[in-house]
């Protein structure tokens, strides 16, 4: 370790918890922060109050950018820990460099910390639904319970309408999957339960089927019916929320999908692999109708003090600047939504996401949601134009332990197609929403 940095202990560290000019910063994969147990901690999860900043990220030149946006500014105190000494190092150097001047580091969080369970830690609630590259390759080697092997879980490598996608390189075994099985192209709902239980029990799904969903991260490619195009890891969350809503009981996501797969170091392949179908998909379809909300649910949410509507789209398309779709006409937003702003256009979840690709820090996105009313004591129902961000937006409050969460379908695609339903245009007067960025 380097002899300019300051070493603190753990009884220091326990007096500076709750001190709001302090960041405690965890220099450790996000999936360590959410609770996965990755090395020698023997809880998973993170320090109670802490800030998540993986040592990665020092590699982008957007970090200082990252660690404004946390508010973590040049007079705070900042403490690294992360479960190895070059890790920490590597964070705590890069605040030195840019100013930084009271930066010290923490040594201790797997053999003090972690280890005694009187001291305070925190993790994502459902975090087990969302895994790590290392987990994943653990599961393909049999190095799983039993409850994971054979055929008892299925990798989906998830794209809209490109075949070429998985032929371009996926994880060795898993299988194709075209949002368009699970949605109708007319409607961009989810499918019938007919339609559904024929397309899960083709992919060898059932009901008891682990299902590992993941896409590659691509910008859109101008397609000129869809505009998320090969947007492959918000597909994935697309195809999940359909996959509970009909009742398969262990969906997961892996967290960044193919890049973080990649970076990790795994390698991927063009070798085709062919589901299994089965003859059975096991319960009825939807075993999960409440996740789903229709027009009329949405209508009665829009009027309850115990609900929220939640808009995740850009403000361009909240105050009806753009649509936000080549094929929605209409512009404006559903009145009485509240603005849960997915990032700066139609095509990127900013807001939600790491610049890697990865699940945001949850306690930020809870944050954010707090400052405008959308709370886990209400049923939200989340929304965009057609349900793809609406389907991310509902993912991280499930794996937040949400209770009652839903995505409006329809969305405004639904919404504005029907003339007899009101719209508005420009800055709600009622509500102070900041059109940046949130932070």
């Amino acid at each position: 370790m380097s002899n300019i940095l300051c070493r603190i202990t753990t009884e220091q560290l326990q007096k500076l918890i709750n001190n709001t000019n302090c960041h405690i910063i965890d220099s450790r994969p996000p999936d360590a922060y959410n609770g996965w147990i990755m090395d020698k901690e023997s809880r998973g999860g993170h320090i109670k109050g802490a800030r998540s900043l993986p040592a990665k990220w020092c590699s982008y030149i957007d970090w200082i950018e990252i660690v404004r946006s946390k508010g973590i500014l040049p007079g705070h105190k900042v403490v690294v820990y992360g479960g190895n000494g070059e890790q920490i190092e590597k964070v705590a150097l890069c605040f030195l460099r840019l100013g930084y001047n009271d930066v010290c580091i923490y040594e201790h969080f797997e053999d003090e910390w972690s280890a005694d369970p009187g001291l305070p830690m925190d993790k994502l609630a459902r975090y087990e639904n969302l895994v790590s590259p290392q987990w994943l390759k653990s599961l393909m080697d049999g190095e799983m319970p039993t409850a994971y092997r054979g055929d008892n879980f299925i990798i989906c490598h998830t794209h809209y309408r490109n075949p070429d996608d998985y032929k371009e390189g996926h994880i060795q075994g898993s299988i194709p999957l075209d949002t368009l099985e699970l949605e109708a192209p007319e409607t961009w709902n989810r499918r019938s339960s007919s339609e559904l239980k024929a397309a899960l029990e083709a992919k060898g799904i059932k009901h008891d089927t682990t299902v590992v969903l993941y896409g590659r991260y691509s910008f859109p490619n101008n397609d000129d019916t869809f505009p998320g195009s090969n947007a492959g890891q918000i597909a994935a969350m697309r195809c999940a929320f359909i996959m509970m809503y009909a009742g398969v009981k262990d969906v997961k996501i892996l967290n960044g999908g193919l890049q973080s797969w990649l970076d990790d170091g795994y390698e991927i392949t063009s070798d085709e692999t062919l589901p299994e179908p089965v003859n059975e998909f096991g319960v009825d379809i939807p075993a999960n109708p409440k996740l789903a909300v229709d027009i009329d649910k949405a209508k009665k949410l829009l009027k309850s003090d115990d609900g929220n509507l939640v808009c995740i789209r850009s403000w361009r398309e909240y105050i009806g600047e753009v649509s936000g779709y080549n094929y929605i006409e209409k512009t404006g937003r559903i009145p009485g939504a509240v603005f849960g702003n997915c990032g700066s256009d139609a095509y990127h979840m900013e807001n939600y996401r790491n610049l890697d690709y990865t699940m945001r820090e949850f306690h930020e996105v809870e944050r954010n949601w707090k400052s405008v009313g959308i709370v886990p004591e209400k049923h939200n129902a989340f929304y965009c134009g057609t349900g793809w961000r609406g389907s991310e937006a509902f993912f991280n409050a499930y794996l937040m332990g949400w209770p009652r969460v839903s995505v409006f379908d329809g969305g405004w695609f639904e919404w504005s197609n029907d003339p007899a339903n009101p719209y508005e245009t420009g800055i709600p007067e009622s509500e102070e929403i900041s059109n940046t960025m949130m932070e």
